[in-house]
């Protein structure tokens, strides 16, 4: 029998679920790939997924992981799980699901939330944090399904994140990382737990202590297969699956982030730029940081909600003939965005594009919107496409800048991942905005090469964090700034994209009053 001494990481996202196997060096070695419907909508401004589907799909990914590769079964060493997060899910005192699962997309909010104390609210006021509390008790998902589903919640005896439901079916353990702790749950960001008594989220949000999972630190045990999970997965009974995280801080992990110096930027349904820190750092002012997938660490990050989410838009509204070809040749659409890339000169022949298709909380306002600037008859589809890009390119470019005031100290290097690194061309003008090289990870599947970093760990056979990710992460193909396409993004970044906001700002604010979008 050959010894145990590769890697299995699942890594449950929001378009797919998947089964990978890593080697002590980092590389893949082999991938089973569940696409899933993300989630389904009852009513406008809803998305949910029901828990035995998620559950169904993992254990669909890795039968056929081992059917294809039955050599690999008896090789795997540990396995870590890797989650999208933000997304809830209630279970009973059985644990059986109550309703389906809230998905990060899911966008209800409520204004039936339990009412502050008057000096509490007086505090928030003086504060200048009315908006951001009226957020997170709105938004709260315990907050809007205790008010428009009160028998469900009442029932509610655990309210988790997926990450804690799959990885009980899994060992039997209702346990969770630190690290997948992302949303709108009572939890204390700077000590890595959950918050204090007289933490004043308890007051603000309707979940209770009891409902919380146990938590524990990265690359510690979650518990063990169980004979049930061995069952339904094909993964040996008796294994120890390690906790990982969220998938945006498995991606920075895997990238080799664990220090300020390095930006990791993350080309996906939102886009992201983060820097790793052993010093709590909030990204701005009353925004935390998030755990990162190391013990006792910190990930800073700046969103760019509905980042690459733009690309799908395009591709919905304005690529017919590339989404034609593509089935044709049975490939993605996305991969033939490049040619479009092509057929426009950087600038995009002048128009600029602000990418807030979300209001943010702080980052950029809550009134905020999208905005393209600069159209004339010359411009196509391709000068958009684009647009959508180098916009992008300069919200993360800023999110650097505001990343490098916070955490006093400059991004030197930046390690790229998700799905739009698979670009050379997307990458190439990464390198340019910025005025850095940009590096892609060696691997494209770098939340589950962060999962599998923390399983090595875990398994014993790293000492610690800093040693696996020397050994199993390493820069793939390096993208150069260009000194010409430099100096024209800089001028554009500094003396348009940078001045749009405060231009525009009053006017959205105008539209926000009049149209009541949107609404807050």
């Amino acid at each position: 029998m050959a010894t145990p001494d590769l890697l299995l990481a699942i890594d449950q996202g929001t378009q797919s679920v998947r089964a990978i196997v890593f080697d002590l060096r980092g590389n893949l070695i082999a991938k089973s790939q569940q696409h899933i419907t993300p989630y389904f909508s009852e009513q406008p401004n809803w998305a949910e997924q029901h828990g035995d589907y998620f559950w169904k799909n993992l254990g669909q990914a890795c039968q056929n992981l081992w059917a294809e590769h039955p050599q690999l079964r008896e090789r795997i060493a540990a396995v870590a799980l890797t989650c999208q997060r933000a997304s809830m899910i209630c279970l009973d005192a059985e644990m059986r699901p109550l309703r389906p699962a809230t998905i990060w997309l899911d966008s209800r909010r409520s204004d039936n939330y339990p009412k502050l104390p008057w000096w509490l609210r007086a505090g928030i006021k003086v504060s200048g944090l009315e908006h951001m509390m009226y957020q997170l008790q709105s938004k709260a998902e315990c907050n809007w399904l205790a008010a428009d589903f009160p028998e469900v919640w009442a029932k509610t005896r655990h309210f988790v994140q997926i990450s804690a439901y799959l990885s009980y079916l899994l060992t039997g353990q209702l346990r969770d990382a630190v690290s997948s702790q992302v949303g709108y749950v009572p939890f204390d960001h700077k000590r890595q737990d959950w918050a204090a008594a007289s933490d004043i989220k308890w007051r603000a949000l309707r979940s209770r202590r009891e409902q919380m999972p146990e938590l524990v630190q990265a690359a510690e045990p979650l518990g063990l297969i169980s004979a049930e999970a061995a069952q339904h997965t094909g993964i040996p009974q008796g294994l120890t699956l390690f906790a990982a995280g969220a998938d945006k801080a498995c991606e920075v992990l895997a990238c080799g982030a664990i220090d300020p110096e390095v930006g990791c930027i993350s080309y996906g349904t939102t886009a992201t730029i983060n820097t790793s820190n052993s010093r709590y750092v909030e990204p701005m002012p009353f925004v935390p940081a998030y755990p990162a997938a190391m013990p006792k660490r910190y990930n800073s990050e700046i969103i760019v909600q509905r980042g690459y989410w733009m690309v799908n838009w395009f591709k919905r509204e304005f690529a017919a003939q590339e989404v034609l070809q593509a089935q044709e040749q049975g490939i993605a659409a996305e991969l033939l965005f490049d040619g479009l890339l092509e057929q426009s000169p950087a600038g995009a022949m002048g128009l600029v594009l602000q990418p807030f298709w979300n209001p943010g909380v702080r980052f950029p306002g809550p009134e905020a919107k999208g905005a393209v600037i600069g159209f004339g008859d010359v411009h196509t589809r391709a000068h958009l496409y684009r647009a959508i890009i180098e916009g992008l390119g300069y919200a993360l470019r800023q999110g650097k800048e505001q990343l490098e005031r916070r955490n006093g100290q400059p991004i030197r290097r930046l390690r790229v991942a998700g799905g739009g690194s698979q670009s050379d061309r997307v990458m190439q003008i990464t390198a340019n905005i910025f005025g850095l090289p940009a590096e892609r990870i060696h691997t494209y599947e770098a939340s589950g090469l962060g999962a599998a970093i923390n399983a090595a760990v875990g398994a014993g056979f790293f000492k610690n964090h800093g040693e696996a990710v020397a050994a199993m992460s390493r820069p793939g193909q390096v993208f150069e700034p260009e000194a010409d396409m430099v100096q024209l993004y800089d001028r554009l970044y500094r003396e348009v994209y940078r001045r749009m906001y405060a231009r525009l700002s009053p006017l959205y604010r105008s539209i926000r009053h009049i149209t009541h979008y949107p609404k807050h």
